[in-house]
């Protein structure tokens, strides 16, 4: 079975194709872009854009959203991450709430599933803390500031350990899940 993979990110790609393994299904990356709605509901967006994402394609499509839920801020960003750290980036956001009292944070990701008749919703989540500065390498966005609770490394220092704890992992161990015994 083949499932289109909606995303511009092609670390993203790259990652799940790691997590999800050899399951019999085949993943294609589809570098499309959707437009997303701007709320804090994370579902809202991924069901939105799950369901453009379907119009455009044709096709078994699957897409995903991380967000990031700062405790110091009642949650929020949320669904907005995305915004806030292209405004904000690495070295300002740790200025902003990497020194505060509560570095606290949850890091969650919803995967979007639509096989034409159905949307489905998978979840996964890590908590963790903000670091007070950046650490590791910045080009998958803030890997470099998210510190996993239980650990000293933020996710960009860990390389390849991240997948066996991340909150995509988790969201991608469910989609599996879900896959091998309801769709294979």
């Amino acid at each position: 079975m083949e499932i289109n993979f909606v995303t511009k990110n092609p670390h993203k790609a790259r990652e799940v194709e790691s997590i999800l393994g050899n399951i019999g299904v085949s993943i294609v990356h589809a570098p499309l872009t959707i437009h997303e709605i701007q709320t804090e509901d994370i579902n809202h967006i991924v069901r939105d854009k799950v369901l453009k994402a379907f119009t455009q394609v044709g096709r078994p499509v699957f897409i995903e959203h991380t967000g990031l839920y700062i405790d110091s801020l009642q949650g929020f960003p949320g669904g907005l991450t995305q915004v806030f750290w292209d405004k904000l980036e690495a070295e300002k956001f740790t200025e902003l709430f990497g020194g505060l009292n509560n570095t606290s944070l949850i890091a969650k990701t919803v995967i979007a599933f639509c096989d034409a008749k159905k949307v489905y919703t998978f979840e996964g989540t890590v908590e963790g803390n903000i670091a007070p500065e950046p650490r590791g390498n910045k080009d998958f966005q803030w890997d470099c500031v998210f510190i996993p609770k239980g650990f000293e490394e933020t996710f960009a220092e860990m390389g390849e350990k991240k997948n066996d704890i991340s909150m995509r992992k988790k969201a991608f161990d469910n989609f599996r899940e879900f896959l091998v015994s309801e769709v294979l």
